[in-house]
């Protein structure tokens, strides 16, 4: 994985039914938080639906912005933003990254955590976690404190209120053109 002084973190909104109804309590304009280590999205993770057609089977996901549950909704609307880093903090992330990956089979879909946010008590459960829990967990893993406050409360929208993130890009995900960023990984 590249050595790159950035992790990306993505935050969308399919407009499904699920999201609508978090969107309807939270009002914020995007309900759904990946993370990668790329800025092409080569490289996307989460927590949400592991199949795209059936929402009540979720976990850890590795995600594709051009396949898999966004190629299903082509209205997706998002906004990325650069979380700039050391070469050691995303060593770390990585590390992190790979025990989720050797294990996704063993990881849930933390749909009480999500409750748990509405009534501001984090739920939390081992081998269990939400999108933005999961992002923020990698992060505070990793030594990155962006908030004061657990995983576990974490919400998309902290990350969009985190004066840390940079904008890189805003609108439909289906139009997201990595190569117009002009990124050199060299």
């Amino acid at each position: 994985m590249a050595a790159d002084p950035s992790v990306f973190i993505l935050l969308t909104n399919t407009g499904t039914l699920f999201t609508k109804l978090i969107q309807g309590y939270t009002k914020a304009p995007y309900n759904h938080a990946s993370i990668s280590f790329n800025w092409e999205l080569s490289e996307l993770y989460s927590f949400g639906r592991k199949h795209p057609s059936n929402p009540l089977n979720g976990g850890f996901v590795k995600e594709d912005i051009k396949t898999g549950t966004f190629s299903k909704y082509p209205n997706t609307t998002c906004v990325l933003y650069e979380l700039q880093v050391t070469a050691r903090e995303v060593e770390k992330m990585e590390r992190v990254l790979q025990v989720f990956i050797r294990s996704r089979q063993k990881y849930l879909y933390n749909i009480l955590g999500v409750i748990g946010i509405a009534l501001k008590e984090p739920v939390e459960f081992s081998n269990s976690y939400f999108c933005s829990q999961f992002v923020a967990e990698i992060l505070e893993r990793s030594g990155i404190k962006l908030w004061n406050k657990l995983p576990a409360l974490v919400t998309p929208d902290d990350f969009r209120q985190s004066d840390r993130l940079r904008l890189v890009y805003q609108g439909k995900l289906s139009e997201y053109e990595p190569e117009r960023l002009g990124g050199d990984e060299g």
